[in-house]
């Protein structure tokens, strides 16, 4: 196993050569920003910070960590939920906030250019001035990176339409572990030409590269869209209806879950009066449809609508204006921080398909049941991704940090048999390691081993994370 060597006064010298002294920091405070991301309550303070603007900055920095043999921690918003972006061995953290420009909105191919350290929002609203649409959108687009959505690749709500990021990206340029600097693909939407990079480096959670540019598909902006939020009585009710409305034809432009707990700790949180929940709701499925004429959208709700009748739900809320979809979608994004606030929790990111999700939910709950533990339940629902949060509430230190891990390799267990996996949209990052022998065999792992060897022969970058190698 490779020894690293700890930062020094001549590196960190050097790293302000080449980035400029006001762009790296080396004083615990200005860098205890940089220690934790949105995951749970990991910790790890790196030895320098260092901001690079230009991807000759980033080349020169790689080569010389690469040399040096520092580790190598690349950082985007902090908003990873996995901590993938966590300086688990302290050394060298390259934040890529200053990579932070669109360099060019191409109408006519219907592409853009874009850096890595561009807020997602930022981006979708800036294609959405030119009549264009970026659909992926996870719940802190409001402050994630792009560049942190391909590590991880992020999906969100319009997944269950538009796909995920994968489905977006043409080509990436890249610096790796030793400065090199490559370009992944081509700005093509066809490539048979070698082995596929840039879908490689895509969900690599920054373990085989930094990614400096990035260019994007889009799609025509659709021009309106039609929501409601549907009450169920039984949550698993409320699960077996979204492969009933896929059954009977309609691809929901976004179908999202929420459990009970979800909504009114929500509800609380953002002191939101926009929904009265009902003693006998246990669920809800918030159910969007898009495109270009009203009158075809209001036919597929009215059918949608006849779909989860058939289920035992309450009065269905169609949301009358702008201002009402506003607000039932601020409650849905902002469930993740309603949770955290209430509690300290855990948060697992299974995805099984669609059909099994009731069969996944009861089985969620049930393991509770055995373990001791409550779960609040939601997740993009449309593309069977159901994000677990397992309360603290009264577990001792010994069940929260022992017994517990137990109870949620049960749970994981429980996706795989069900023909899923161990992560949606979160990553692997440092939580789920531990777990990835329950998807993958022994040959499987030497095979992503090797790969990450080839790119990274010295190990440098985001060493630890998916795996220890």
């Amino acid at each position: 196993m490779t020894t690293f060597n700890k930062v020094t006064a001549a590196h960190i010298a050097a790293l302000r050569e080449i980035a400029g002294a006001q762009y790296v920091l080396a004083d615990e405070e200005g860098m205890s920003r940089y220690a934790q991301d949105e995951t749970e309550d990991l910790h790890y303070l790196p030895e320098v910070v260092v901001k690079p603007d230009t991807t000759e900055q980033v080349s020169r920095i790689m080569r010389l960590c690469n040399e040096e043999l520092l580790p190598v921690t690349p950082r985007g918003g902090g908003t990873g939920l996995s901590g993938g972006a966590l300086a688990q061995y302290g050394g060298v953290l390259i934040s890529m906030e200053r990579f932070n420009r669109i360099t060019l909105i191409d109408e006519r191919n219907l592409q853009v250019i874009t850096e890595p350290g561009v807020i997602t929002e930022e981006l979708q609203n800036a294609v959405k001035e030119r009549g264009l649409f970026y659909p992926p959108d996870p719940s802190s687009r409001g402050t994630c990176f792009i560049g942190g959505n391909i590590a991880e690749n992020s999906g969100g709500p319009k997944a269950v339409k538009y796909g995920v990021v994968k489905d977006y990206v043409l080509n990436l340029e890249m610096v790796l572990p030793n400065g090199e600097v490559i370009w992944t693909g081509a700005n093509v939407l066809k490539n048979a030409t070698g082995y596929n990079l840039t879908q490689l480096v895509v969900g690599s959670e920054g373990t085989l590269g930094i990614v400096t540019k990035i260019v994007l598909r889009l799609i025509p902006l659709p021009k309106t869209d039609l929501l409601m939020l549907v009450p169920f009585r039984s949550a698993e009710s409320a699960c077996a209806a979204v492969s009933a409305i896929f059954r009977a034809g309609y691809t929901p432009s976004a179908m999202e879950f929420m459990e009970r707990d979800a909504l009114e700790w929500v509800t609380q949180y953002v002191q939101s009066s926009a929904i009265k929940i009902e003693d006998d709701v246990q669920a809800h499925l918030l159910i969007e449809v898009d495109g270009n004429h009203p009158e075809v959208l209001m036919q597929e709700m009215e059918g949608i609508a006849g779909v989860v009748e058939a289920f035992d739900i309450g009065e269905i809320l169609f949301a009358e204006d702008a201002q009402q979809k506003e607000e039932l979608w601020r409650l849905r994004r902002r469930v993740a921080e309603a949770v955290k606030a209430n509690s300290v929790y855990k948060e697992e990111d299974t995805v099984v398909p669609r059909a099994e999700l009731p069969v996944l939910l009861k089985g969620v709950k049930e393991i509770g049941q055995r373990y001791g533990f409550h779960s609040v339940c939601y997740g993009h629902a449309g593309d069977g991704n159901l994000h677990v949060n397992i309360i603290r509430g009264t577990l001792t230190e010994e069940q929260w940090n022992g017994t517990l891990t137990e109870g949620i390799r049960e749970i994981f267990q429980l996706v795989k048999k069900l023909g899923g996996t161990i992560s949606g949209e979160h990553g692997i990052g440092l939580v789920q390691k531990s777990y990835m022998d329950i998807i993958f065999d022994q040959t499987s792992m030497q095979l992503m081993k090797q790969i990450k060897q080839i790119f990274d022969p010295k190990n440098i970058l985001n060493r630890g994370k998916i795996f220890d190698c």
